[in-house]
């Protein structure tokens, strides 16, 4: 039995703020959205991202992240990411998007040297944000119980 049949461009983009397009237009369906962030899959193997619908298999294009941040959980450090899965936040990958500044941190750690990109959605930043401290040292986050030191995001 052969493997999948090979990838190959299929229009399908996801923008740096979560919106998708296929060939220049938007996808408007939401079930058909919410479908694609969840079957979002990174293939180590060819340093690439594709998405599953049924039987069917495309290769993606990723403006900058293709996973997002849903929602923080404080207290027990992790974070719900748009495909479904939790991760535990590395405080140190807190960086902001060189494109408009969104809140970005690193993810998936296994998958690809350096991990991958996720962005967070404006809910999870402001949930973050309801984390955050100042003390003697500097901001940091109330994180799993522990205070962990920012770091300088510019």
């Amino acid at each position: 039995m052969s493997g999948p049949p090979p990838l190959r461009p299929f229009g399908l983009v996801l923008h740096h703020d979560g919106r998708w397009s296929h060939e220049g237009q938007p996808i408007r369906n939401r079930r058909l959205r919410e479908h694609f962030d969840r079957s979002v899959r990174y293939l180590p193997e060819e340093g690439r991202y594709v998405v599953t619908l049924r039987h069917f298999r495309a290769a993606i294009e990723v403006e900058e992240a293709a996973f997002f941040v849903r929602s923080v959980d404080a207290e027990r450090g992790g974070l719900d990411l748009s495909d479904g899965s939790r991760e535990p936040l590395d405080v140190a990958t807190l960086r902001n998007s060189p494109l408009d500044g969104a809140l970005l941190c690193t993810v998936k750690g296994s998958l690809a040297p350096g991990g991958l990109p996720a962005r967070f959605l404006h809910a999870a930043h402001a949930e973050l944000l309801g984390a955050a401290r100042e003390t003697p040292g500097g901001a940091a986050l109330l994180w799993a119980g522990r205070l962990v030191p920012l770091p300088e995001l510019a």
